[in-house]
Parts: C-alpha cells; structure tokens; sequence
C-alpha cells in the first residue's frame, strides 16, 4: 500500500492580486496568519482520522508576499504531535546548508520523542537566494539551482557534511569532528579546557568525553531519538542525479519534485546507487513521489479550482524558478492562465475522478513508489476543500496506486 504524505504549503489567502496587493505585505498580517493556523490544526486531525500515513510542511522564510510562510515546521510538527494519534508528522525539509546540523539533531530527536516514533525528518539543500543565501552566509552558503556550477557544489558539500553531523548526533553517544566549518569540540585542537564540572562529566558523561588533562574532547548530544537508529530521513530532489545517488547510498527516500520521465530515469538510478552501497530496493521502493492532485466532478470543476487556488503562487512565486524562456508571462496573466504550464509541468494532475486516478496509475506502473506526496496550497485553497480532496483519493485513487506495487512495504 503507498503511504500518503500531505505537505500542506501555508499560503495566507486572499481573493484575487487585488487585495493581495491592498494587504501587502500579507505574510506579515496576524488576523490571516492565526485563521490559518487554526483551520490547518483541523485540517491535520482530518487527515490522522482518515488514516493519511504522514503530514509534513516546509521551511521556507522571507515570504512577505503571503506565499509559503513557513520558517519553524518543528514548532508546528511539536503541536500536531499533541493533537493527532496515528498520523506521521515531519518535515520536508530543514534546508541543512542552512542550518546548526546539532539543533536539528536535538529538534528533531524531542520530534521523535514527542511522537513516540511517529516522527519523519526531511531535509533539502535551499533554491531560494532571498533567504538561503542570508541565513546560510556563516557557513558561505549560496542557494542552488543544480546546475553543476561551484555554488551548486559548495551547497552539496555544506548540505552533506550538516546532513554528516546530524547522523553522528542521533547514532553516537559522544561525537567529535573537524573541519573549517565545524569544530566539536572547540576549539578541536586542545578541546575544551577548564571545564567547571570536568571531574563529573569524566565519571557520569559519555566515555571519552574528557581527555587525559581534564579537557573535554567530544560532545555528547542529547536525547538520543526514540527510534532506532533514527527517524525515516527524506530528501529533495528535483533536477539533481547527483542527490538521487547520494539519497540512495546513504538509504534516504528521495522525494521527487519531477515529471515521471525525470523520476523513471532517477529510480533507476537510485536502485543501482543503494545496491553498489549494499542496499537492495525494488524499482520504487523506499522512494517518494510529489504531485498536485486537482480533483473535480468535471474536468471543468478541476480547473477552475486549479486557477483559484494555485494560479496566483504560479504566476508571482514557481514561474520565476522555471528555466529561462521556457515560460514567459504577461504581467496581467490571469489565474486561468496558469493552468496550461502548471499541466505541462508533469507535477499537476487535474479533471475528474477517473482521470485523475487514470494519469496516476499510468505513472505509478513506470515507477512504483513506495510514497506519494499530495501538496496543497493550504489556506489559499480552504481546508473543507482540501478535507474533500484528501477524502476522494483515500477512496477513489489511493487503493488503484496500491495494486501497481509489488513489493513489500514495511510500516
């Protein structure tokens, strides 16, 4: 059977650019941002009562504009642990060359904690120059496009070596590591020294902690995470191989913002980086799909609730990030407009019941994925409608993607 993730992106709603621009700037309006918090509490109960396999949201900051306000999902992951039951919570994901790799290691640990294992972590590498490149600058990160240029480089290495120390951070009861951005201890070279309570971090803290002269050595971070050895991890990918074969060496799931084509060919890939690391995976296994489901009673209905709910952050936000040339909009491009290339994306699948569900099996048979990923613009879309979406592919969609998979999928 597919686990179902709903990542619900918070776009704070308004009725058209009119008054989008009249509130400017929205993602700072408190009235919008606490209606929004409180129907997406509903809207997650929903999903833990429809038996949704995992909930995620996203870290993204700087969105003055309304779209993607979202710069603390474990703040929000800690709260939907406290109302929900069964449901999964998680994140896709913490941007790690972002990121203090050890306070997401502790985040996340009390995530795991608080869940009791119902906790998933998910980390990216960071597009957007606006909040990537300010909140990263301590580590001399810039955002990535995956182009293959030396910024794209410098942010797999810096995203690879946060990503290292998380590892460390959930698997050891001490750590250690050096290198010209991180030093554990610090300074690492004569470690720690005149730490106040040595004697009794060398008789009651992790072995090795202290060195020979009192000094301390490692670092032990704590708690450790409830599962063992760690939360499921997932990763971005859109146009990047090279994250594709990392995530399958490392045993991550790999979270594909891609047209099927693109994710046939990066499974493949997958399969074949996990099995040259000893890791045996069917073609979809351990591998996550995203799509944008838009379902209608006619395919009418479906588009024009595509143009509502998802024309405004296509045409100011993800239009923008397509390639150059490739989409080129008139300033008064309407909702309407948006429907044809957000179709020609491959990530949309709108019309009716039947449609819908034919698009995704005819996917779900080239790649089998263990995971799908449904993503909403939630609350520009409102949460009764996002509550039916979810109910109609539960139904009608869920079951039909479950008979393309002929592998074992573990809990």
């Amino acid at each position: 059977m597919p686990k179902v993730i709903v990542q619900t992106y918070p776009v704070l709603p308004a009725r058209d650019e009119a008054e989008r621009l009249a509130l400017r700037p929205l993602g700072r309006n408190v009235q919008r941002y606490q209606d929004t918090l409180a129907g997406w509490n509903e809207l997650i109960r929903a999903m833990d009562n429809m038996g949704i396999w995992g909930a995620a949201t996203i870290e993204h900051h700087f969105h003055s504009e309304g779209y993607e306000v979202g710069p603390s999902p474990g703040i929000l992951n800690g709260y939907w642990s406290a109302i929900t039951e069964n449901i999964r919570i998680g994140q896709l994901g913490y941007t790690m060359s972002t990121q203090n790799p050890i306070r997401v290691a502790e985040e996340t640990a009390i995530l795991d904690h608080l869940t009791r294992g119902r906790c998933f972590v998910g980390f990216s590498r960071g597009y957007q120059s606006r909040w990537t490149d300010v909140l990263g600058q301590h580590l001399g990160t810039v955002a990535t496009r995956s182009d293959g240029s030396s910024n794209d480089a410098l942010n797999r290495e810096i995203f690879e070596e946060n990503v290292s120390i998380v590892l460390k951070a959930w698997t050891e009861d001490s750590i250690e590591h050096n290198s010209s951005r991180w030093q554990i201890p610090y300074p690492y070279e004569r470690g720690i020294e005149g730490w106040e309570m040595g004697r009794w971090t060398e008789l009651l803290g992790a072995p090795g902690e202290t060195g020979p002269s009192g000094e301390l050595r490692r670092a032990s971070v704590v708690p450790a995470p409830y599962s063992k050895p760690h939360p499921r991890v997932f990763v971005a990918s859109n146009a990047s191989r090279l994250t594709v074969e990392y995530a399958g060496a490392m045993g991550f799931i790999p979270t594909y913002f891609s047209s099927i084509g693109r994710v046939a060919e990066y499974g493949s890939a997958y399969v074949r980086a996990g099995r040259d690391a000893g890791r045996r995976y069917a073609l979809g296994q351990n591998q996550a799909i995203v799509r944008w489901p838009r379902i209608g009673n006619t395919r009418a209905e479906a588009v024009r609730m595509t143009a509502e709910y998802d024309g405004d952050i296509f045409k100011h936000f993800y239009s923008g990030f397509i390639p150059s040339g490739a989409l080129t909009l008139a300033a008064d491009a309407t909702r309407a407009d948006m429907v044809a290339p957000m179709e020609g994306s491959g990530l949309f699948s709108i019309g009716s019941v039947s449609a819908v569900r034919d698009s995704l099996v005819a996917q779900w048979r080239q790649m089998p994925a263990e995971y799908v990923v449904l993503i909403y613009h939630y609350a520009q879309q409102p949460k009764e409608s996002v509550i039916e979406q979810l109910e109609v592919f539960m139904r009608e969609i869920e079951p039909a993607l479950d008979e393309c998979i002929d592998y074992d999928c573990e809990d």
